[in-house]
């Protein structure tokens, strides 16, 4: 039992500030105010990389993205410069066009969400769609000469004008009665309203710009692509030819919302044919699909289980001329969240959790060896160019820069960005380090500390020990703008953060252990971590510590409440499960909740009474918080209620926080704040004097 790794703040520089006197913790406010770098895009040739960086407006309570770009031709990256097409609204989804200057991008400028094009050497820009319906995500061909759009429209509509027609009918009529004959009545925070994610082709014109007769090449599908509630651009693709489209979906019937089939299909960019099921032989996951440089060979990711969303992503290759599969690296016990090729073919990117980490690897495609690129950090999106790689990295000590880093092994990272330095040159950050004990059956379990702010080793701290939600997730070293370990440590908290089994990043076999043991296995990873805690930092004050978590993690907040109360002065609960049975039958995709507990609620010899936090309310005592927001459709409202009316009926000390408005997840910057003002407020009432 020892201490891993010791990963303080001062590896970013420009972020950290030394414990001096006029140095202030870091708040709410700061993290839901800071500019956030994302989704690094190469040019083809190289010299320039594009990224967005999403920026609030506090007092208007909403937020938009911005396209900004780097020179990275000459000796040392330029400075990064903010494009003028980001002017007359937000700019999402930023690619490059196949000519190597032309930018496009969706914005809602012109009142609905279309395509639009700028050059990188030139001001302005220049819309390219104007379709009836908001374009969901987009792709660009490797000639140049189409683009492949998303539209929500009825599938069985032969026309854009049909789907058009239909809505127009709904809007007028009085009658507000919606009937539903199959599941997923509603998703995430969206109720169904029967129209479909579908892909057509449009062919440019000699002006550059789209024709308005676009191609439905999935006509007829039941199906979504992307896939909601979070698909984008990288289900679907181009051949190396453009004469094909590979895109990743499942086909809904009555079994969409029990089941993980989805399926690469090939469709005729122009309307002909057939679509193909190219995997109909693996009835699990199957998506992303990325040709090799020379169009010889196809990537894509592939699960083994049906009806397990976090089972192993495999990388398998195609070759296309002999119809073959191979499964790459498969004694490579990670799952790839990602793929890309390098320029040559001979070399896969993978971006993969690894122990606490989010890390790009490199897999030789011969061979299948398996070097891994970055290190210590959270890679949140990378791109792969002529010359090298540029990725998004954030950790515990701050929010995502970019970086660029070369092919040849060894080469070091190159910092390209500073964002949010200036807003940040005040602030301390609480130092951290990953910790290891043995858990369940003796297996090593990982964890992070992270001290709180003005540190002083003679002192004692009141603790906020945060539970991860997903299960299968990992509170590892990023920086999270939810659960964000800073924001407590700067509140005079320290925090501790176990990966029980279950979490993902260290081994597919870790991952499945949750899996019909939600009560028992991780719980006793959590007392084992918070024993070795209190054991190896002497600074934790074990009689002043609050329990929280979030999703699954707020479950497990509701079962520690009737089956480990003793160490814990308070509880926070945000959309937690409170009756594992009723969760069976109110969720919106079932698949998750019947591989978690071995079948429907009907089923003999499932969990869901095995560990429902609803049969031990009679032990419950300790103060609880519940938060919940009104548009969760994954833990349904009822379950917060629940919670909430049992603690006030048992008499026990208790808060419901609402958020109408809100899902799964806080996102409002205003509400988050208000979140963690309420949240903190709680914990400070019962570990402070």
């Amino acid at each position: 039992m020892k201490i891993i790794a010791r990963l303080f703040a001062a590896g970013l520089l420009a972020l950290t500030i030394s414990a001096a006197a006029d140095a202030r913790p870091f708040t709410a406010r700061d993290m839901v105010t800071l500019d956030r770098l994302s989704d690094p895009r190469v040019s083809p040739d190289g010299k320039w990389v594009l990224y967005s960086r999403r920026v609030v407006d506090y007092d208007a309570n909403k937020a938009k993205s911005e396209l900004w770009a780097i020179d990275i031709s000459g000796k040392t990256p330029a400075a990064p410069r903010r494009l003028d097409a980001s002017d007359g609204g937000g700019v999402s989804s930023a690619r490059w066009g196949a000519d190597g200057h032309s930018i496009y991008f969706l914005s809602s400028r012109g009142g609905s969400m279309q395509v639009w094009r700028a050059d990188i050497g030139a001001a302005g820009a220049t819309q390219v769609t104007r379709l009836p319906f908001d374009v969901g995500a987009f792709k660009t061909s490797p000639d140049g000469k189409k683009l492949l759009v998303s539209l929500a429209v009825f599938p069985d509509c032969p026309t854009l004008q049909c789907t058009a027609d239909r809505i127009a009918a709904k809007a007028g009529k009085k009658t507000t009665g919606v009937v539903h004959d199959r599941l997923f009545i509603r998703h995430w925070d969206e109720w169904a309203d029967g129209t479909r994610n579908q892909l057509f082709v449009l062919t440019f014109d000699e002006k550059g710009i789209s024709a308005d007769n676009p191609v439905a090449i999935m006509h007829g599908f039941d199906g979504d692509a992307p896939s909601k509630p979070f698909g984008d651009e990288s289900e679907f693709t181009f051949t190396a030819d453009s004469e094909v489209v590979y895109f990743s979906a499942r086909l809904a019937g009555k079994t969409e919302s029990w089941s993980t089939n989805f399926d690469l299909y090939g469709a005729y960019a122009d309307g002909s044919g057939n679509l193909l099921n190219l995997t109909e032989a693996n009835p699990a996951w199957d998506a992303g699909a990325v040709f090799s440089p020379d169009g010889r060979s196809v990537a894509y990711r592939r699960m083994k289980r049906p009806g397990f969303e976090a089972d192993r992503w495999q990388i398998v290759v195609r070759d296309l001329a002999a119809e073959t599969d191979r499964e790459l690296a498969p004694d490579w016990d990670r799952s790839a969240d990602a793929i890309a090729w390098s320029p040559d073919g001979k070399t896969l990117y993978a971006l993969a959790g690894d122990v606490g980490q989010t890390r790009i690897f490199a897999i030789t495609v011969k061979t299948g060896k398996v070097t891994p690129v970055t290190g210590a950090g959270h890679v949140s999106g990378f791109d792969v160019g002529p010359k090298g790689i540029v990725y998004a990295q954030d950790t515990l000590a701050g929010p995502a820069q970019l970086y660029s880093i070369g092919f040849k092994p060894g080469s070091k990272p190159v910092k390209l960005t500073n964002a949010n330095a200036e807003r940040l040159a005040d602030v301390e950050f609480g130092q951290y380090e990953q910790f290891s004990f043995p858990g369940w059956n003796g297996e090593t379990v990982h964890g992070y500390l992270v001290k709180p702010v003005g540190f002083d080793p003679s002192k004692k701290y009141p603790v906020a020990f945060l539970i991860h939600g997903g299960p299968q997730g990992s509170f590892g070293n990023l920086f999270h703008y939810r659960w964000n370990a800073q924001t407590y440590a700067g509140a005079g908290y320290a925090v501790v953060m176990i990966d029980f089994h279950g979490s993902t990043g260290y081994g597919q076999a870790f991952t499945d252990a949750i899996s019909q043991h939600w009560g028992d296995r991780p719980l006793e990873d959590l007392r084992k971590g918070w024993a070795y805690a209190l054991d190896s930092y002497g600074f934790l004050d074990g009689g002043r510590a609050c329990a929280l978590g979030g999703s699954y993690g707020g479950f497990m907040v509701n079962w520690i409440a009737g089956n480990w109360k003793e160490p814990w002065k308070c509880l926070v609960n945000h959309d937690g499960i409170f009756d594992s049975r009723f969760m069976g039958y109110s969720t919106e995709e079932l698949w998750f909740s019947e591989w978690e507990n071995g079948g429907t609620p009907w089923t003999a010899g499932t969990t869901y009474t095995t560990f429902n936090p609803a049969d031990h309310v009679g032990s419950w005592t300790v103060p609880m918080m519940v938060v919940h927001g009104g548009r969760d459709y994954r833990v349904p409202l009822e379950e917060g209620i629940a919670t909430f009316t049992a603690l006030q009926r048992r008499g026990v000390e208790s808060k419901l926080l609402y958020f109408p408005e809100e899902n799964h997840w806080v996102l409002k910057p205003q509400n988050s704040v208000q979140w963690h003002d309420e949240v903190l407020g709680w914990l400070d009432a019962h570990t402070k004097p």
